[in-house]
């Protein structure tokens, strides 16, 4: 029975695409941990900057085709990564942990990117963080552990895409093998390896098949990942080049289109800090690649489809902590993300020693963050980083850690003081089963709306695109 409604669904989907036409371009961009909130909070903090109370529109929240969907996997009420991108690539539910297998951690299941080649287009897979993270390793690689990026990373290799990129391989090596590292394996396979966007531009040309990973001086700051968009330097690669990259490339490759995925991959991890200025800074910043896509669509309105979504919600953000009034306006303050600010008080202590006085380090978090300047704190809360400020000084500071960071007191104290400020509040540092949006524009967009399940978005995009499942 359960097959005979798949088949009437797909059936369903089939004659809505042909009536529509292709998508030769399709665009799928997974905002990593981004709910609903997360985008409200974007929005509502962007018209706060304006002066004024409501949202201001994201490049992606104009897009005409709305739909909620829903996350769970096929084994936990709330998803991962692995699971949930499992989902998103394949249209097959998986349990926690499992990249591109069913649920039995074994039996391997294709997704969009290997649909999409076997209907000639060239496909690209890219990421603010690392190559062989959860959610690009879905779209590549059959595992039945995430953790496996060695393998993964051969994985990377063996599917053959035309372009990858995001951050450095997370185990480029085997420690204790005589196995080749994944740099001289993808180089045996075709490929070139740019480091950095001035050099991408150098070998895109020769390339037959491409990875675009960070210059080495980008990796000695942030070696998993690109930097938060909020501590990016002259010389960091954005997602916004990684997707003209993409494009530029994948357009070259083939007559037939190409098929890209972009993952705004560090949304997720400042959510797992609980970092919202921050986490409002990745959601700009993906907004920015996606504009890549509309204008690409605007040169090709008849031929592209823009869908964006995300895998799951992360730390259960709200606006509102009791009062009935809002202060996102007051996160304009904060200069660097809290693990940025961490590192920062680290080399300050370091350099001054013990000219770090209280005054000192006052006058930093209003440079900072805006406390105790243009951000009001009460005297409990200045009592509170005043501990956590004794506490770093006499080297007895407890550090905050979350899924990808690991932070001392005092960064996390006024992260979570300009949180309350603002009035924002979180529910965990996980994942939660809050629904998360998709929005869609181009040909076939009509088939995104109402309530979805995160399966369905797959069938519906290899329907709009003419892939077979």
């Amino acid at each position: 029975m359960k097959r005979f409604s798949l088949f009437l669904c797909w059936l369903t989907v089939s004659l809505a695409a042909l009536a529509e036409g292709r998508a030769k371009y399709v665009f799928y961009f997974i905002g990593d941990g981004m709910g609903v909130n997360q985008v409200n909070v974007t929005q509502t903090y962007l018209a706060a900057l304006e002066g004024r109370i409501g949202i201001k529109p994201l490049c992606f929240t104009t897009f005409p085709q709305v739909a909620l969907v829903t996350t769970y996997s096929a084994t936990n009420g709330v998803t991962d990564s692995a699971a949930g991108g499992t989902a998103l690539a394949t249209g097959h539910k998986t349990r926690n942990g499992a990249l591109g297998v069913e649920a039995d951690g074994q039996t391997p299941v294709s997704s969009l990117a290997y649909m999409a080649r076997a209907a000639g287009a060239a496909v690209g897979i890219a990421t603010s963080v690392s190559v062989d993270h959860a959610t690009p390793a879905a779209f590549y690689a059959h595992q039945g552990q995430r953790g496996s990026y060695y393998t993964i990373g051969q994985d990377l290799i063996k599917a053959g895409f035309d372009f990858y990129a995001g951050s450095d391989f997370l185990q480029p090596q085997k420690k204790d093998a005589a196995d080749a590292s994944l740099y001289r394996q993808a180089e045996e396979a075709g490929f070139t390896l740019a480091r950095g966007y001035k050099d991408y531009l150098k070998k895109s040309k020769k390339a037959e098949r491409l990875i675009l990973l960070p210059t080495e001086a980008t990796l000695k700051r942030s070696a998993n990942s690109l930097p938060y968009a909020i501590d990016r330097l002259d010389g960091d690669m954005s997602l916004e080049e990684i997707t003209r990259a993409a494009v530029h490339f994948l357009s070259k490759q083939s007559k037939d289109g190409f098929f890209l995925m972009v993952e705004g991959g560090k949304i997720d991890w400042a959510c797992h800090s609980n970092d919202v200025a921050t986490v409002i800074h990745e959601v700009i910043d993906m907004d920015k690649a996606i504009r890549v896509a509309f204008e690409f669509m605007a040169q090709h309105p008849d031929e592209t489809l823009i869908v964006v979504t995300a895998d799951h919600e992360t730390g259960g953000i709200v606006m509102g902590r009791g009062p009935y009034e809002l202060h996102t306006d007051l996160l304009r303050y904060q200069r660097l993300s809290v693990e940025a600010y961490a590192a920062h008080l680290k080399e300050l202590h370091a350099s001054l020693g013990e000219g770090l006085t209280w005054d000192v380090v006052k006058k930093d978090l209003t440079d900072h963050w805006g406390l105790m300047g243009p951000v009001a704190v009460s005297d409990r809360q200045e009592a509170r980083l005043k501990q956590a400020y004794e506490a770093l000084v006499k080297g007895a500071s407890a550090d905050k850690k979350s899924l990808y960071a690991s932070v001392n007191g005092l960064a996390d104290e006024a992260r979570a003081i300009l949180a309350e400020c603002a009035l924002i509040g979180w529910q965990s540092g996980g994942h939660s089963n809050g629904y998360v949006p998709a929005f869609a524009t181009g040909v076939g967009a009509s088939l995104i709306h109402g309530q979805m399940d995160n399966v369905e978005l797959p069938l519906r995009i290899a329907e709009a695109a003419g892939y077979r499942p």
